[in-house]
């Protein structure tokens, strides 16, 4: 039986706006950035600041941007990406490089989870009772009468 068929049995409704109240779209990251070339900082601010749906504010140092975005438009790897495309050298350290990696890893996860279906847990039986009903069931025989009584 298809997942389609198997939900729409069930009953179940995947409204994904009440889906994901809760579930921490909306996302505050850290980019931080080479010191070398200098000024790339506000120029990868401006850039990043003409994508609708990502706000960017100064971070903690000179060499760190703070952005704002809503993880099912955007996502770190993506806005990294694009910064890397257009020429911006993004601090390479070890522990950044990791920070990233699971960054990455946990967002990539969350959109998918986010984007698919809502699973089947507690109303799994519900498939089968209406699958049940919507097949011929009983003492039904296909054997004509005169035949079913053979001696």
């Amino acid at each position: 039986m298809r997942r389609e068929t198997a939900y729409k049995l069930a009953g179940r409704k995947h409204d994904h706006a009440s889906h994901h109240a809760g579930s921490g779209i909306a996302k505050t990251r850290e980019i931080r950035f080479k010191a070398f070339p200098p000024g790339q900082v506000v120029q990868a601010r401006r850039s990043l600041a003409a994508l609708r749906g990502v706000q960017v504010e100064e971070g903690g140092d000179e060499l760190s941007l703070l952005v704002h975005y809503n993880v099912l438009d955007f996502t770190l790897q993506l806005l990294d990406e694009a910064l890397i495309g257009a020429g911006f050298h993004l601090d390479r350290s070890l522990l950044t490089r990791l920070h990233r990696a699971l960054i990455y890893y946990v967002e990539e996860t969350q959109v998918h989870n986010l984007r698919s279906p809502e699973r089947l847990i507690k109303q799994s039986h519900e498939v089968y009772i209406q699958a049940y009903a919507h097949h011929p069931h009983g003492d039904h025989d296909d054997t004509p009468p005169d035949l079913r009584d053979f001696k």
